[in-house]
């Protein structure tokens, strides 16, 4: 009678601790929801810190396995858990047959439980010294998963080796029986083609695709994109839209990039760039030193389009990345611009208005970063993902080309 108490209230002990594991995984996957599918969500309450910030980590690419996030799998644990406490009463269900063969329920429940425990143990040493942040949600499952494993041991006849024992056992004796070798081989089946989806797709996982679609951008050394001449786009579109960088800028190489293949793939667009140097030495909103030697390079910039080919050396810089007017002079000589020309119109009067012109059109817009990109009125900070612009580009106007 002791043992059957006992029995009863390890099940129910479990059961509560799989209630608050179940809720507390719902609210993981809202906050994953809303750090990275809605874009006007408010913080959560668990994200108090730089460090403790549930939301931050939901961002990075560790919030998810297999593109799927890591709280619909304890979901999915937490409702299996469930499942195998009930399965002694399921099992006479016609729906629920299937479920005979766990003969050893809180068996698998302490396997399953350690398991899950040991996955977060891995997961935290990513979070504290990779991401550098903590999920105080995460961390609480962490603990509920230890504790469903070690109440559901069977401490007097062997703890986690006889579950682990009798989890493998009962796993190839079910198989043993045709119909559930067929039934496991099918879930198995469908669950990988499933994963094999959403790891290519990354439906559920956007951060994984912005985080693969910037590697192409940043990874690459040379433009595949770049054009000639003055024009990048369409030269009579009705979409304009402005570009602030600054050839100092590090993301600004890869963005630079990303209106090029924008523009090839998209048309209805002109692409202008605008100069937004943050160099103290022609930048006079800047109050330290910073990005020193991008407003050379910006005077430069402005001078080759005199020449016709402004694209041409903007690309240059990006990837040459010259330190002195003797560099650039040599990089402009390269592409064939008369560079005792260039010269001259880099540092005259002209070509220093339209560069003030610009940094003062930057700070007038709120500007004060790079890149940034301008489609009437609105201003949008920062590099996006490429598929982000992408959408951005045609929802101002801009249409898929057909190849």
């Amino acid at each position: 009678m002791e043992k059957i108490k006992a029995f009863f209230t390890k099940k129910i002990v479990i059961l509560i601790l799989t209630i608050i594991g179940f809720i507390t995984t719902i609210k993981l996957a809202i906050i994953y929801y809303n750090a990275n599918f809605n874009p006007y969500a408010l913080p959560s309450f668990c994200s108090i810190s730089n460090f403790i910030d549930c939301d931050g980590i939901a961002k990075t690419t560790e919030s998810q396995f297999f593109g799927v996030p890591l709280a619909y799998w304890g979901l999915f644990l937490y409702s299996f858990v469930t499942l195998l406490l009930f399965a002694d009463k399921l099992k006479n269900l016609k729906l629920f047959k299937f479920m005979e063969v766990f003969k050893n329920p809180l068996d698998y429940i302490a396997a399953l439980g350690l398991i899950s425990f040991a996955i977060s143990m891995i997961l935290l040493g990513l979070s504290l010294f990779e991401i550098k942040k903590l999920c105080i949600l995460c961390a609480f499952t962490y603990i509920l998963n230890l504790l469903i494993a070690l109440i559901a041991a069977d401490w007097k006849n062997g703890g986690f080796i006889k579950a682990f024992k009798n989890s493998v056992t009962d796993f190839f004796d079910a198989l043993k029986i045709k119909k559930y070798l067929i039934a496991f081989l099918v879930v198995a089946l469908g669950a990988a083609g499933f994963l094999t989806w959403t790891t290519l797709s990354n439906k559920f996982a956007p951060q994984v695709k912005a985080n693969k679609e910037f590697g192409e951008f940043v990874n690459a050394k040379h433009n595949k994109y770049a054009v000639s001449g003055n024009v990048l786009g369409d030269k009579d579109a009705k979409v304009i839209v402005y570009t602030y960088t600054d050839y100092r800028c590090p993301i600004c190489k890869p963005y630079d990039m990303m209106i090029h293949k924008a523009a090839k793939e998209l048309k209805n667009i002109k692409i202008i760039h605008k100069n937004n140097p943050l160099d103290m030495e022609c930048n006079k909103y800047m109050k330290q030193p910073f990005h020193e030697g991008s407003c050379l390079m910006a005077r430069y910039a402005i001078a080759a389009e005199n020449q016709g080919k402004f694209w041409d050396i903007n690309t240059l810089l990006f990837e040459k990345q010259p330190n002195t007017e003797e560099e650039i002079l040599k990089i402009a000589e390269s592409i064939g611009l008369d560079t005792e020309k260039l010269k001259k119109d880099a540092n005259g009067p002209e070509v220093k208005k339209q560069l003030e012109y610009d940094i003062d059109m930057a700070a007038a817009k709120g500007i004060n970063g790079t890149p940034a990109t301008v489609i009437g009125s609105t201003v949008h900070m920062g590099m996006k993902s490429y598929s982000e612009l992408k959408r951005i580009l045609i929802e101002a106007g801009a249409e898929k080309r057909g190849f």
